[in-house]
C-alpha cells in the first residue's frame, strides 16, 4: 500500500454547517472557561502502563494545585483498581470543597448503578453519561437506528436520576455526552439531548453539562465552531444547559478548535495538561490557559512553576513533554539563531530602559519568568548562532556586557570552538574560550600583573609602578601620564617597547561573579594599524581597567 494519487477516491471532504449569520468569527474570549481535567481518565487510559493509585493520587493533587476545580477522576465501572482509588479518594476528605469530582459510565444501568456506587458519600459530584451516536458508530459498531440510539441515551438518563435520588445527601449535577458529536448529524445530537434533559429536568440554577467532543478529530476548527454555534441556536432551553467541549488533536488543532468553540458560545473545556490522550492526545490544558495568558485573561489556573508540573506529569504518565512542546517544552524559550538571538537580547535590553510595563521581547509570546523559567536558557550557543547569543550568555553568567565591536572581534573564536565540538556550547565553554582569547583571570605567557600602586605627582600627572611578570620573571616597572590608563600605556612603552594607543575603553559594574565588581574593556591600536581587545575584571574597578590593558597588550604581543 502506498498514498493515492488521488486520495479523493477513498477520502471526501467534511461537509460545511450551513450557517450563513455565524457569530463567532467576530467574537474575542475574555474570560476563562471552566476547566475540566480528565488527565486520571482519558490521560490514564491512554498510557502504556497505566497510573497505579499512587501516582493518580499525586496527579490528582498537582490538578487541584493549579487551580482545576472539576476532575475527572476514573471510570469507576472499569474494575476493582479504578472502582477502589475513586471511593478511595472521596472517603479521604483529599477533594477540597470547591472541587468537583466526575466519574465517566456508559449508557448501560449496571455500570451507572457501579458509578454511583464510587461517589457514595461524598459532598458533591458529577456523573457523566455517555453514548455515540455517528452514523459510523450506529451502523457499523451498534447497528441501531437514531431512535434507538436516542433511547439508549434516555434509559441511562433515567437511572442517573433514580440514583442520585437515592442519595439525597450529595448535590449530583449530570454530564451527558453525545459521544463522536463532531461527526454525526447536527439534527440528531439535538434531539438525543432534548431527550436527556426532558428526563432529567435542568433548570438555570442546577443545569445540566452538555459536552460536544471532537471524538475523532475530522473536519478544520472553523467547522467544529459551526458545529458549536448550531446546536446553542438551537438547543431548546439553553439557559438550563453548560456546554463544554472534548477536543482532540487528531489533525493537530485541538487547541484552536476548543477555542474556537468557546467563540461559538460553548462555557467549558475539557482536556489534560500537556495534551495526553487517545491517539493523538486532547485538548492541551497548559497551551489554551496560556494563550488565553498572553491576551491579558486570566485563565485562572498557575502554572508559575512549570517544570515542576512537568515534572509531575512526565512521571505519572511515563510520557515526556516534547521539548517544543507550546510554553511547556525544554527548548520553546531557547534560540540558537543568531538574528534571532540578536532580537531577543535587544527586547531585553529595551525592557531595561522603558516604563512600559508591556510585555514586548522578539519571539518570546510570554515572559518565561511568569512560568518560573530563568533567563539563562533563553539564548544558547552553537554552530548557527550569532554574536549576539554568546554575548547574552556572557552577561547572564558572568555579568559581562561586551561592547559590540568586541563581540564582532570574539565571534571566530566562538565559531571555531563550536565547529570544532560539533554540538551547542555551554555557558563555560563560552567562558573558557573568553578567558583564553583575552587573557582573563588566567596566567598568560607574557604580561602577567603582580601588585602595583598609583600616585599623583606635584605636577599633576599619575605615577604607576607595580611588578608584572614576563614568561614568569618578575620585572619592576613604572610609567607616568595623565591617568592610571595612560600611565599604563607609558610603563608598557617604556620597559616593554610596547607602543599602544587606546582607542575606546569603557567599563561597568559587575553583576555576576563572587569575587569581583568591576569589567573594563579596552580596545588599543598598533603602530602597524592593527587594533586589540582587552578585557579586565577585578574588586577594584581601577584595577579592573589596568589587566584590560595588559590584556590588549598580551593580544598584541600573541598576533605580532
Amino acid at each position: 500500500m502506498s498514498m493515492l494519487s488521488n486520495p479523493a477516491q477513498k477520502y471526501s471532504a467534511f461537509p460545511q454547517v450551513d450557517l450563513p449569520d455565524r457569530q463567532w468569527p467576530s467574537r474575542r474570549i475574555t474570560t476563562p472557561p471552566r476547566w475540566l481535567s480528565t488527565d486520571l481518565r482519558d490521560g490514564n487510559q491512554a498510557i502504556v502502563d497505566p497510573m497505579d493509585s499512587a501516582k493518580k493520587t499525586r496527579f490528582f493533587d498537582l490538578l487541584v494545585e493549579v487551580g482545576l476545580k472539576e476532575i475527572e477522576v476514573g471510570f469507576p465501572s472499569a474494575g476493582e483498581t479504578e472502582f477502589d482509588f475513586i471511593s478511595g479518594l472521596v472517603r479521604s476528605g483529599r477533594v477540597p470543597d470547591d472541587v468537583l469530582v466526575q466519574v465517566l459510565t456508559q449508557s448501560r444501568e449496571d455500570l451507572i448503578r457501579t458509578s454511583f456506587a464510587s461517589l457514595e458519600g461524598a459532598r458533591a459530584a458529577i456523573v457523566h453519561l455517555y453514548n455515540a451516536v455517528s452514523p459510523a458508530w450506529r451502523e457499523i459498531v451498534f447497528g441501531m437506528t437514531p431512535k434507538q440510539v436516542i433511547g439508549v441515551a434516555v434509559a441511562g438518563a433515567k437511572v442517573m436520576r433514580d440514583e442520585a435520588a437515592k442519595r439525597p445527601e450529595t448535590d449530583w449535577h449530570f454530564q451527558y455526552s453525545p459521544e463522536t458529536f463532531s461527526t454525526a448529524e447536527l439534527d440528531i445530537s439535538l434531539a438525543v439531548c432534548e431527550a436527556v434533559m426532558d428526563v432529567l429536568q435542568p433548570t438555570p440554577v442546577h443545569p445540566i453539562i452538555l459536552n460536544l467532543p471532537a471524538t475523532v478529530e475530522a473536519a478544520t476548527p472553523n467547522i467544529y465552531a459551526d458545529q458549536i454555534e448550531y446546536f446553542i441556536r438551537n438547543l431548546p432551553n439553553r439557559e438550563s444547559a453548560v456546554i463544554s467541549l472534548h477536543t482532540h488533536n487528531d489533525r493537530g488543532t485541538g487547541v484552536a478548535a476548543a477555542e474556537l468553540g468557546l467563540m461559538a458560545g460553548a462555557d467549558r473545556v475539557e482536556g489534560c495538561l500537556f495534551g495526553n490522550g487517545e491517539r493523538t492526545g486532547n485538548c492541551c490544558l497548559v497551551t489554551m490557559a496560556l494563550n488565553l495568558y498572553t491576551q491579558g485573561v486570566n485563565p485562572a489556573l498557575d502554572f508559575s512553576d512549570i517544570d515542576r508540573v512537568i515534572e509531575t506529569v512526565e512521571y505519572c504518565n511515563e510520557l515526556p513533554v516534547h521539548q517544543r512542546h507550546p510554553y511547556g517544552g525544554e527548548l520553546v524559550y531557547t534560540a540558537f539563531s543568531g538574528s534571532h538571538q540578536d532580537a531577543i537580547k535587544k527586547g531585553f535590553a529595551a525592557r531595561e530602559t522603558q516604563n512600559d510595563t508591556g510585555w514586548r521581547v522578539p519571539y518570546l509570546p510570554i515572559d518565561p519568568a511568569d512560568l518560573g523559567r530563568n533567563y539563562e536558557a533563553v539564548i544558547r550557543v552553537n554552530s548557527q548562532s550569532g554574536k549576539g547569543g554568546f554575548a547574552w550568555v556572557l552577561e547572564q553568567d558572568q555579568g559581562l556586557k561586551l561592547p559590540k565591536a568586541m563581540q564582532a572581534d570574539f565571534s571566530p573564536h566562538v565559531q571555531r570552538l563550536a565547529d570544532e565540538l560539533g554540538r551547542e556550547l555551554t555557558a563555560e565553554d563560552i567562558w573558557q574560550a573568553f578567558r583564553k582569547a583575552y587573557h582573563v583571570k588566567t596566567y598568560p605567557k607574557h604580561f602577567q600583573l603582580l601588585d602595583y600602586e598609583e600616585r599623583r605627582s606635584t605636577d599633576g600627572t599619575r605615577l604607576f609602578s607595580g611588578t608584572i611578570a614576563v614568561a614568569g620573571q618578575q620585572q619592576s616597572v613604572s610609567g607616568r601620564g595623565n591617568g592610571t590608563i595612560s600611565s599604563v600605556i607609558a610603563t608598557l612603552r617604556d620597559s616593554f617597547d610596547l607602543a599602544l594607543e587606546i582607542v575606546d575603553y569603557s567599563e561597568h559594574a559587575l553583576s555576576t561573579g563572587s569575587d569581583a565588581r568591576a569589567a573594563a574593556y579596552v580596545l588599543a591600536a598598533l603602530p602597524d594599524g592593527r587594533r586589540v581587545w582587552g578585557c579586565g575584571i577585578d574588586e577594584d574597578v581601577a584595577t579592573a581597567g589596568v589587566r584590560a590593558v595588559l590584556s590588549a597588550a598580551n593580544g598584541a604581543v600573541t598576533v605580532a
